[in-house]
């Protein structure tokens, strides 16, 4: 049923959460989770003035998502990550939509409080915009 599962992460609590129902999710049809972590153009070029190294970003970012690899290579199961940049909400329902990904799990908050009180939630973007279901964790 949800052999193909799309993990929204940023190393949040709410990710973190989310990432545990998408093993529960995965293990039940044998699926594979790729994990998406969309990079906005703010934090990218914050993280370019501030490091000037690439290698040192890099480590950064996957430092974030660690807990998240932790827990799926904990129960074994598959997974790819995949890096994306651009505003998060509507680029993680591109990404979803053009994989055809049987659901999409993500947190109902993310890193950034500011944003998702101003501006609207990631997480409600993806619920309205995504062509598949979606589980949105506290």
């Amino acid at each position: 049923m949800y052999k193909k599962v799309l993990l929204a992460a940023d190393g949040s609590d709410h990710s973190i959460r989310a990432a545990s129902h998408a093993v529960q999710i995965a293990k039940i049809a044998n699926g594979k989770i790729d994990i998406i972590f969309a990079i906005d153009d703010k934090t990218s070029k914050e993280e370019v003035l501030h490091n000037v190294d690439s290698h040192m970003i890099k480590q950064e970012r996957e430092q974030k998502l660690a807990p998240v690899v932790d827990i799926l290579e904990e129960n074994q199961l598959a997974y790819q990550m995949h890096i994306i940049h651009g505003d998060p909400g509507p680029e993680i329902v591109r990404f979803a939509n053009q994989h055809e990904y049987d659901i999409v799990i993500i947190g109902s908050r993310g890193l950034n409080q500011f944003q998702t009180m101003i501006l609207g939630s990631v997480s409600h973007k993806v619920a309205k915009r995504v062509q598949c279901p979606v589980l949105i964790v506290k």
